[in-house]
């Protein structure tokens, strides 16, 4: 169901959970978002039916796949863990094989997506001749907050309904109608710093509500550990050329001092970027950081918009709208940034492997002409 900025506000007066503070304080962060007035919230408590299931089936039936082909299942969602867990009711749905090695993450928060991946990758390579289905989402329906701490608050205007499913194989004749190559796949846990493990952290305030609240720190931590994981990634993509010159910055701050460090152009390893849609914010600090422009972080500006946070399914629309866009040609490379609890950056590099039809049926297809929009931006 999509909420208009107008119906989010109606509701949040209907529910007679809010005070007036708690209400305007969220309208406020909405207005700032950058998120649009298409992007959804789920109308009923069957949200992991409403949105895993028909993609699975779409995905299932467009690549001609019979459910029971299928030797790996991996499914995410950070907030909500029920019994029988996601898989279970995605085995139970399709009629998955009984011998089905099948895995249900939660708690990982937005960039359980790429976790998703890592870990079907790491069973593709001890499982040969085998193929994955890996389901990244959020439960947002049983998640909202009602209280009036701020800082959790902010989850309500944030996250929305969304999801993805991604097809992964090692069969040697799959190669021929795959889309992308994983070329790389880093993950950077920061859990050992306080500040970071707290910075996006659920929790009760003081009546009992529970919440997941975003620390002030959330920007810096983010920066923290994007920079760590640039600096495993960097060498493994970046021309040594860009490796040099980061190199000599490094020491010239050991030999004089300082505490500037050259920033690598990572536009010379990758053609497009996928940036956690996670917020305005988020996506602005990312852009300055990697020193990237207007049309690089395009894709996540008008996922946030149309979808809003989507978490660990926001890097896969990002990928829909390069492709839907015509800007995806065989051979370009595209790294993937999610951002999650922990706290966690993950980066995943995906090389395009075939000719991309613009015009495939994808969550965009049905007005990709209509974007990009300029988006308000309230101060």
């Amino acid at each position: 169901m999509r909420v208009p900025h107008a119906t989010f506000l109606e509701h949040a007066h209907r529910w007679n959970t809010f005070d007036k503070e708690s209400i305007e304080f969220q309208y406020k962060v909405l207005e700032r978002s950058g998120i649009g007035d298409e992007a959804c919230v789920p109308a009923a408590k069957l949200e992991i039916e409403e949105v895993l299931f028909p993609i699975v089936e779409d995905l299932l039936t467009k690549q001609k796949i019979n459910p029971k082909s299928i030797d790996i299942l991996v499914t995410n969602c950070s907030l909500f863990s029920p019994t029988p867990s996601i898989s279970s009711m995605i085995i139970n749905k399709f009629g998955l094989r009984r011998n089905v090695k099948s895995f249900s993450l939660s708690g990982m928060g937005c960039s359980a997506g790429i976790l998703s991946i890592s870990l079907a990758e790491e069973l593709l390579k001890v499982h040969k001749n085998s193929t994955a289905l890996v389901l990244s989402m959020e439960a947002v329906s049983p998640n909202g907050y009602h209280g009036k701490v701020k800082s959790m608050l902010v989850s309500n205007v944030l996250f929305r309904m969304g999801g993805a499913a991604i097809l992964l194989s090692n069969k040697r004749n799959d190669k021929k109608k795959a889309k992308y190559k994983l070329k790389h796949l880093v993950r950077t846990h920061m859990g050992f710093d306080d500040q970071a493990y707290k910075s996006v952290f659920q929790q009760s305030d003081e009546i009992g509500l529970t919440g997941v609240s975003l620390s002030k720190a959330l920007l810096k931590v983010a920066a923290k550990a994007l920079t760590a994981n640039m600096s495993t990634l960097g060498p493994l993509v970046l021309p040594y050329s860009e490796q040099l010159r980061y190199a000599w910055s490094l020491l010239g701050r050991k030999i004089r001092g300082g505490t500037g460090i050259y920033v690598p152009n990572f536009k010379k390893a990758f053609e497009h970027f996928c940036i956690h849609a996670g917020g305005r914010a988020v996506i602005d600090a990312l852009e300055e950081n990697l020193k990237l422009d207007k049309l690089d972080a395009e894709a996540s500006r008008m996922t946030l918009y149309r979808f809003g946070n989507t978490s660990s399914s926001s890097v896969w629309y990002e990928l829909c709208y390069l492709e839907a866009k015509g800007r995806m040609k065989k051979g370009d490379r595209v790294w993937k940034i999610a951002l999650g609890s922990g706290f966690k950056c993950d980066s995943a590099v995906w090389e395009c492997i075939s000719d991309i039809d613009p015009n495939e049926i994808n969550a965009w297809s049905d007005r990709i002409n209509l974007y990009p929009v300029e988006i308000p931006n309230m101060s």
